[in-house]
């Protein structure tokens, strides 16, 4: 469901609307889209700065982890046993 609301915008920004949208689309459906998309994209946004700082949280862990398979596999390789 729709609802109808009002907004404000400068001369510009309502001529910038009105050149992409042309005669294809209402001004409101163009609007509606776009707002679609940056709503779309701040959600994003916000996924991938928790999974970063998930990340960065434990990148010492991980490091360590890191470090001590690259450890076993030095001692293990076989130009270490010659």
């Amino acid at each position: 469901m729709k609802e109808k609301t009002s907004i404000t915008l400068s001369k510009d920004v309502l001529a910038g609307v009105d050149r992409l949208t042309g005669s294809k689309q209402s001004r409101s459906a163009f609007i509606e889209r776009i707002l679609r998309r940056y709503l779309r994209e701040r959600a994003k946004a916000a996924l991938h700065a928790r999974d970063l700082e998930l990340i960065n949280r434990a990148t010492d862990q991980l490091n360590k982890e890191a470090e001590n398979v690259l450890d076993y596999q030095a001692m293990d390789s076989p130009a270490t046993n010659e």
